[in-house]
């Protein structure tokens, strides 16, 4: 079984257990290492890899919290705990409104769940720490310095992501700890964020609220998905430039593939209503209905604009379910 990479985390990042109002070292310890494989013809294999490895947060007994796109679609799981074992895991649940991706211990871990906290009551400047496996040479000192929405390029947002600097190096997964060391979200990307009074941009990480789980963690833990329709999905990447949705890709025979739109198309309206940013442009999408519904777009492409119709899907339909144990 293939060891994760080793590295750490610069000292001076590093979190110090005496200087927050929980036991840090045991609040760590609940963050294991996670390592996944996908089969080489998984719809997402292309984008997201074969292999994919980050951090997993134990939530409960034997059931592990992580971000989804390390999980999608995988046929093996591999959870790496601090004492050197590895336990397999099945990929138990997915759900791609929130990001969260739940996994399902097949042996004993012997690691105690890390309580799960409120991110609604988190505020900017707040001091966190964002664990990753391996206690606290894989962790960051770390704060809050933003909580706002955020638009993905892959059909995806949250009307309140949270922001945490400094960024961790090794960011899927990781657990987003309070100073009541209780778990309040989850890590998902890296990104730069521009200072406000210079030219420079620093790395941020996003991460997802944990109270975007709570609703959803039964259904998840009893069907895999949320229970209820699922939101429509065109297979459309997408960026937003002055104020214009421009597609930046298109998913393989994807709605938007078998419509005909192409990189560089940029979206004028959603069914007649005028978008100017992709927050937009999604919940207008959204809006129309569930998965399966036509999306009436208007489309600018090199000069010329026309209206055309698409056939939203389920994104899940395409994707490999998760084998069997």
């Amino acid at each position: 079984m293939p060891a994760l990479t080793e590295w750490r985390v610069p000292p001076g990042y590093q979190p110090r257990a005496g200087e927050y109002g929980f036991d840090l070292d045991h609040a760590l310890s609940s963050v294991v290492g996670l390592h996944s494989i996908i089969p080489s013809d998984a719809f997402s294999a292309e984008t997201l890899g074969t292999e994919r490895a980050g951090n997993g947060v134990v939530i409960d007994d034997g059931l592990v919290l992580t971000i989804g796109y390390l999980i999608t679609e995988a046929e093996t799981v591999w959870l790496h705990l601090a004492d050197g074992r590895v336990v397999e895991g099945h990929a138990l649940g997915f759900d791609a409104t929130s990001g969260f991706g739940l996994v399902q211990a097949l042996g004993e871990l012997g690691v105690d769940p890390l309580p799960l906290g409120s991110s609604a009551e988190t505020h900017v400047g707040d001091r966190v720490v964002v664990g990753g496996a391996g206690g606290r040479t894989r962790s960051v000192a770390s704060r809050i310095v933003a909580k706002q929405e955020f638009a993905g390029y892959w059909e995806y947002l949250l009307d309140e992501a949270i922001f945490t600097h400094p960024a961790h190096p090794n960011w899927g997964g990781t657990a987003l700890i309070n100073n009541s060391g209780k778990l309040i979200g989850i890590g998902s990307l890296q990104l730069e964020r521009e200072r406000e009074h210079d030219d420079k941009a620093d790395h941020v990480n996003m991460m997802v609220p944990i109270d975007l789980l709570k609703p959803v963690l039964d259904d998840l833990r009893r069907f895999g998905r949320v229970n209820k329709p699922a939101r429509p999905w065109l297979g459309m990447y997408s960026t937003e430039i002055d104020d214009r949705v421009v597609v930046i890709g298109i998913s393989d025979n994807g709605p938007a593939d078998r419509a005909e739109l192409k990189s560089g198309d940029v979206i004028l309206a959603v069914d007649g209503e005028t978008v100017t940013g992709q927050a937009g442009f999604y919940r207008k999408l959204w809006m129309l209905g569930s998965a399966g519904v036509d999306v009436p777009l208007t489309v600018h492409h090199e000069g010329v604009t026309f209206d055309v119709t698409v056939t939203s899907t389920d994104r899940a339909k395409l994707l490999k379910a998760p084998r069997l144990h």
